[in-house]
């Protein structure tokens, strides 16, 4: 297939979906064109290896001068910020003319999350196109404003959650096929679909997260003793929540029994509240690492304290894939079909998640097994090459909805797709 993948962010190791879909999608044969945007030369020198892959790329600079036009533009429009705020006219026209010649024919289109929503809906009339959600951003907001500590996030919660609900309302309703990563979130999902559309199939499908089986592995270093290690992207607001909690709820009663135990926090861009958390010297905080497997692999424990949030896990799947017993809220389980006891470690609350860790540091056997079931979950469950496989079908029902619309029906096309009917 011919296709081209829309992301508004760079697609990094740390962007784990569009970076291991795109990958895995040229590995298996297909003429992938990745357009994108960058902020900074990391995330160039990212681009440039995914040129060396075979993937072409088409990718513009998003200033920080756009980015506030884009959020001054969106403020009186009644669409949410997030739908504008990587909208970079510049890319916007070339994917417009690209795609309007007649020698340039893409068997589909991919767009990735309500920050590229506005290319998909731009792009749409040109070939079947695949929105990816990833998450359900209104279910997510919803969360947040019941769970978050900070002033700041509940208020842009507060406003962006009307305006979120109706517009991806709005856009299920748009697009041969919208991914999901977990059922949750297909749920969330559908139900704000049928607010406005009565007894229309859903185009709503799971397409959950995988991992890099051979980056996250076991290594042969030995684990550090009583050593718990929080991984994430440090500026996500449920992150931040996240760590908070741990170290305020969970972490003084793990330290009542045992006291030498020490807590990595590792992740890009941690806030100031993040960083404030080292005042105790057992607390150490690890931004912008080389390598997370090297900190994941080494700890004894990983944790997931995740009081709200949306979608997979990745922290989860990539501590599974190093072996490292997990300690989890349920609730952040929901889209994985891991089991309980066997493969993780479950919680509800506070006292209940501290006895689990607890566990896991008293019992080194116990800990082995948890982690090895992990690691084992994730091969059979979580392998990006069979979710690349899942996706190739989705394309092509995607085709076969979007070529069967009767041509008055259709905007006109380049010649190749028009062939198609």
């Amino acid at each position: 297939m011919r296709i081209l993948f829309v992301v508004p962010y760079a697609p990094t190791p740390i962007r784990t979906r569009p970076h291991n879909l795109v990958r895995g999608l040229a590995r298996r044969g297909h003429n992938v064109t990745l357009a994108t945007l960058y902020e900074n030369v990391r995330e160039q020198d990212s681009l440039h290896a995914l040129e060396r892959e075979g993937i072409h790329v088409i990718a513009q600079p998003l200033t920080r001068a756009r980015k506030l036009r884009n959020v001054l533009a969106a403020l009186p429009s009644g669409a949410p910020v997030q739908a504008s705020y990587c909208w970079q006219p510049t890319l916007a026209a070339t994917l417009h003319t690209t795609l309007q010649s007649a020698e340039t024919c893409f068997d589909v289109v991919h767009v990735e999350h309500l920050r590229g929503a506005r290319y998909a809906l731009a792009l749409n009339a040109f070939a079947p196109t695949v929105w990816d959600s990833v998450d359900c951003i209104s279910h997510l907001f919803q969360q947040a404003s019941a769970h978050s500590r900070s002033f700041k996030s509940r208020l842009m919660t507060w406003f962006e959650l009307s305006r979120t609900r109706h517009y991806e309302a709005m856009l299920t309703q748009q697009f041969a096929r919208v991914l999901v990563t977990s059922e949750v979130d297909k749920q969330a999902l559908d139900e704000l679909s049928a607010v406005s559309v009565v007894n229309r199939p859903s185009a709503v499908v799971v397409l959950p997260n995988g991992v890099d089986l051979n980056t996250f592995a076991p290594t042969a270093q030995p684990r550090s003793p009583d050593t718990l290690v929080l991984s994430g992207k440090l500026s996500y607001h449920a992150n931040v929540s996240a760590a908070q909690h741990f170290v305020r709820k969970v972490l003084p009663l793990i330290w009542r029994e045992r006291p030498q135990t020490r807590l990595w926090i590792v992740g890009q861009n941690p806030p100031a509240s993040v960083n404030a958390l080292t005042a105790d010297v057992r607390i150490t905080v690890y931004p912008d690492v080389p390598n997370m497997r090297d900190y994941l692999a080494r700890a004894s424990v990983a944790l997931c304290p995740l009081v709200y949030g949306a979608g997979i896990q990745n922290k989860v799947l990539e501590a599974m894939a190093c072996a490292t017993p997990v300690v989890s809220y349920a609730s952040a389980l929901r889209a994985i079909a891991a089991q309980a006891e066997r493969d993780v470690l479950a919680a509800d609350e506070p006292q209940a998640f501290a006895r689990q860790v607890l566990r896991l540091l008293a019992d080194p056997a116990l800990a082995w097994r948890v982690g090895a079931a992990g690691r084992t979950f994730v091969e059979h469950a979580h392998d990006w090459n069979r979710i690349v496989q899942q996706l190739e079908h989705i394309y092509t029902e995607a085709q076969n909805t979007w070529s069967c619309r009767p041509l008055q029906q259709r905007p006109a096309v380049p010649a190749c797709e028009a062939r198609k009917c």
